[in-house]
């Protein structure tokens, strides 16, 4: 048996005028979603668990079968993991934005223009962060670059602080005044994001963007702290073992944690635009030369939305049926059994263009029992008609088991 999960992140919306009422997944020009599902389980599954913020880190666990209220402890720790950075217990690891602000003299009369500092590519992130590390690294700080504008900061015996911080991603085109950060212990860290952004500002690497018509990366921004995990392998909880395929630290991170392999694609940069036909070739290399799961993720749709851009994400989802799901039609029946699941972590609705908690479709294909009932196409509507499933962390139970 072989299980195949294709997580495209951020892929459920809400309906558009621009298209008439329908989603961006109705209107996209998906065959072979649509040819799967005529002979698959679909359905609606809540993956943010209540009291839990909307975030990639949380849905992904949920996905992957972990029930967020027994293992989740923040998105930094895993990022760290996946990045190779060492934590220990009493230590504190933050997510490190590098974000475009506007020029507003003081901080906190700036806006939130960027929170990606227009996808910045790793390369160039890698300059500032070196120069963000030798000016601000003193103990307790640590940086550490990782992909694009995704960075991390270890704050040595930082556990326990009170600390109220911000995803960037949900104030996009907003003030920041309000988003700072807050608690007890927050102006340790707006302190060192005050200090970026006098850093950055004229650093050489954002001058030449400026030169080319591109945002510059002018300031830190911190936020998804948490502490080390400690959770069963996959192997311990469903009794088979396999890789996770991503190109972003956190999926990478939470499938180290799970004893899942880590593979790495060629092109794939957890950005819209990323090789989405090497990464289902990787995932099939895997299956066939052993492994019994693979858990591969693809960021585009998120990014799209978070972006705000409807032709994106229509895009976004239109490449993953063609360079995707078309590679993993003409395999399936390669496979003596074979179970393919479908889904969205969680919506990034273009209206808010950050997550929010509403329930995700989900597809169940299983090449030995297939559904004589399945619907013509997969989307958000078609999902509402099929099992509900209330807690998240069930549909790998699911999956697995059958």
């Amino acid at each position: 048996m072989k299980y195949l999960v294709i997580l495209a992140d951020g892929m459920a919306d809400e309906p558009q005028t621009e298209l008439k009422g329908l989603t961006p997944l109705q209107a996209a020009h998906t065959p072979n979603m649509d040819r799967l599902a005529q002979t698959a389980f679909i359905g609606q599954v809540k993956t943010i668990s209540d009291n839990f913020p909307p975030g990639s880190d949380v849905a992904n666990l949920s996905v992957l079968g972990y029930n967020p209220a027994e293992y989740y402890t923040g998105r930094s720790p895993l990022e760290a993991i996946s990045m190779g950075v060492e934590l220990q217990d009493s230590d504190l690891a933050l997510r490190c934005n590098l974000v475009t602000l506007s020029e507003e003299t003081n901080y906190g009369d700036k806006t939130m223009l960027d929170y990606s500092s227009g996808e910045i590519s790793s390369a160039e992130s890698h300059e500032l962060m070196k120069t963000v590390s030798e000016q601000l690294g003193e103990a307790p700080f640590s940086f550490y670059a990782g992909i694009s504008y995704r960075n991390l900061l270890v704050w040595k015996n930082g556990r326990g602080r009170d600390l109220q911080l911000t995803p960037p991603h949900d104030i996009s085109g907003q003030p920041i005044n309000k988003y700072l950060p807050a608690g007890a212990d927050g102006g340790i860290l707006l302190e060192l994001m005050i200090k970026s952004q006098a850093i950055l500002d004229n650093h050489p690497v954002n001058q030449k963007r400026r030169k080319t018509g591109r945002p510059a990366a002018n300031s830190i921004w911190l936020w998804g702290e948490g502490v080390r995990p400690s959770m069963p392998t996959f192997q311990e909880l469903y009794g088979i073992s396999g890789s996770v395929v991503a190109a972003v630290d956190l999926v990478k991170g939470l499938g180290i944690c799970g004893g899942l392999k880590p593979v790495t694609v060629e092109g794939a940069t957890g950005a819209v635009m990323t090789n989405f036909a090497g990464k289902i070739k990787a995932a099939l290399n895997c299956l066939h030369q052993g492994d019994d799961f693979v858990y591969l993720h693809i960021e585009s749709p998120d990014e799209a939305g978070h972006q705000g851009n409807l032709a994106t994400k229509i895009w976004s989802i239109e490449q993953i049926d063609r360079e995707v799901l078309g590679p993993l039609m003409e395999e399936l029946n390669k496979f003596d059994h074979i179970r393919v699941l479908v889904m969205p972590d969680h919506p990034t609705p273009l209206r808010i263009r950050t997550h929010s908690a509403e329930p995700v479709p989900y597809m169940l294909y299983d090449s030995n029992r297939p559904c004589p009932t399945g619907p013509k196409a997969y989307d958000e509507l078609s999902a509402a008609r099929g099992l509900f499933i209330a807690e998240g962390h069930l549909l790998m139970k699911y999956f697995i088991q059958g």
